[in-house]
């Protein structure tokens, strides 16, 4: 066995006595694909910022190719070959794709940056992550998040990496690039690449990795090579305990006619050439879960409902109320009562540089005022009240919320949609990128939720969570309703199929 590329011993890093990581040995080698596993706050992110030089340990000694480093910077530490993808991407929107992908190291000719040979050497990485159809001069900001976290990709393989470090980089992708990744990833692997791969999908750990490392509370539990342990093993690692049943129990679905007060419903929704003649209902009490392949009009199904696409056309009905929402003032307001958990919390769903607080609160500042003033008493309670039906670990709630985990932060979004009291809720794949502990926590939140009377609108790149959690599925194909599965329906196969647009049964 070949001796490690990157090794620690006895490495600890607190924050305000709050133990991040203690004491960690650990040991990753080259030609590897390395899982490391373990829920939001397991120590993971400061595993791997003190590696890219983000962090510096507050004990232990890092070694690299066996000999102790210490990296006072990003910069410093990728100039030594490791390289690092963090869950929030580091791209700068207002520059442009090729500017991103060289802006530490441009091509220079007289001591200028040479702009077509920085846009050559772009087209090439992009070329490399299959993203051809990207234009290296557009500005990253014009660019879906899926394509944007490929940019990421290019920016990260333009570095030569010895080390690569991803973090949930497949967490906004689609089907396809998915892929890309995985074949990369193999590629690098046969160049003698060491990846440490971040990732809560464990289909994905299981396609990839050859070793994987769990960390349960700042510490270092296990490592093991891939199929020494089950998922269930592994699971129970990261926790620390024995697995619940992942998905509450649904109740027996109700035939067409005895489902209840239609909370919301769609007729012949249209906008552009993404949707095209939408047809769908949610009734009080249930899940209706989005399925299809990613790119089908799932998305913009959910920002045409919450009034953030203009000129939409259609029927939208929410309760009692007609017409399709002007804007997500409109759609959150008292008459309307309809919430949208984005799909990318770090840039729609909160300001990350603002307290918790303020965060919670973002949404219902109308319902806590008198007038033109806050009521600092309703304020508190509304905070406290969120904080324990979301379960939040947080320490002050003036702290800035980028502090928190991803699962926390998550929790803070969905949290503040709750507190105005929606009666539809529009869920954009609200478990991407988060612990399995945490993705349990929201599953059984959307049952009760359902419960107690709401309607749930939930877009999931998972089937495996549509299956799950949804009381019926409505399958997009061409920004079309293709087919609609209830109970025992809602099957792998069945959503596959329908996915593809294909009649099973007929073939």
């Amino acid at each position: 066995m070949s001796a490690p590329i990157v090794e620690y011993r006895g490495i600890s890093k607190f924050f305000a006595g709050i133990r991040a990581l203690e004491n960690v040995d650990f040991a990753c080698r080259s030609g590897t694909i390395h899982a490391v596993l373990g829920e939001n706050g397991a120590g993971k992110s400061t595993l791997i910022k003190i590696m890219a030089g983000v962090l510096a340990p507050d004990a232990g000694e890092m070694l690299l190719d066996g000999k102790p480093v210490t990296f006072s910077s990003p910069d410093q530490a990728t100039r030594n070959g490791v390289v690092c993808m963090f869950q929030e991407l580091s791209l700068i929107s207002d520059l442009t794709v090729a500017d991103n992908i060289c802006i530490s190291d441009p091509p220079r000719r007289f001591g200028l940056i040479d702009r077509r040979a920085q846009t050559r050497r772009a087209e090439e990485l992009l070329a490399r992550v299959r993203c051809e159809d990207v234009d290296p001069n557009a500005l990253v900001r014009e660019l879906s998040l899926s394509r944007r976290q490929m940019v990421e990709i290019a920016k990260a393989l333009g570095r030569d990496p010895k080390v690569l470090i991803l973090d949930e980089a497949t967490s906004a992708l689609t089907s396809r690039d998915v892929q890309t990744v995985y074949d990369l990833l193999a590629e690098l692997k046969s160049q003698g690449v060491a990846s440490l791969f971040i990732s809560h999908r464990m289909h994905e750990v299981d396609a990839l990795c050859d070793t994987l490392s769990v960390f349960r509370n700042g510490r270092h539990i296990e490592t093991f090579a891939k199929g020494e342990k089950s998922e269930r093993e592994i699971v129970k690692l990261m926790i620390g305990r024995d697995v619940e049943a992942q998905f509450p129990p649904k109740p027996a679905p109700a035939p067409e006619g005895k489902r209840g007060e239609a909370l919301l419903k769609v007729g012949n929704l249209s906008w552009l050439n993404r949707l095209n003649g939408i047809d769908l209902s949610v009734h009080r009490g249930e899940i209706v879960g989005l399925g299809g392949l990613d790119g089908q009009g799932q998305k913009e199904l959910l920002l045409a409902l919450f009034g953030v696409l203009r000129d939409v056309e259609g029927e939208v009905v929410v309760g009692e109320r007609k017409g399709i929402p002007s804007s997500p003032a409109a759609a959150k307001s008292a008459r309307t009562r309809m919430a949208l958990v984005p799909e990318d919390r770090k840039t729609e769903g909160l300001m990350l540089g603002m307290p918790i607080a303020d965060n919670l609160l973002a949404a219902s500042f109308s319902r806590i005022s008198r007038g033109p003033f806050i009521d600092p008493q309703q304020a508190r309670r509304s905070i406290e009240d969120g904080i324990a039906r979301l379960q939040i670990k947080a320490g002050s709630t003036n702290d800035p919320v980028m502090t928190l985990s991803g699962g926390n932060q998550q929790k803070v979004v969905i949290a503040k949609w709750l507190m105005i009291d929606p009666d539809v809720i529009l869920l954009n794949d609200p478990t991407r990128g988060i612990d399995v502990g945490t993705k349990q926590e929201i599953y059984r939140l959307m049952r009760d939720l359902a419960n107690a009377g709401k309607a749930i609108l939930f877009y999931s790149s998972d089937y495996a969570e549509l299956i799950g959690c949804c009381d019926r599925v409505s399958v997009l194909y061409g920004g079309r309703v293709v087919a609609e599965k209830v109970g025992d329906e809602i099957s792998e196969e069945g959503l596959v199929a329908a996915s593809l647009n294909i009649d099973v049964e007929a073939a």
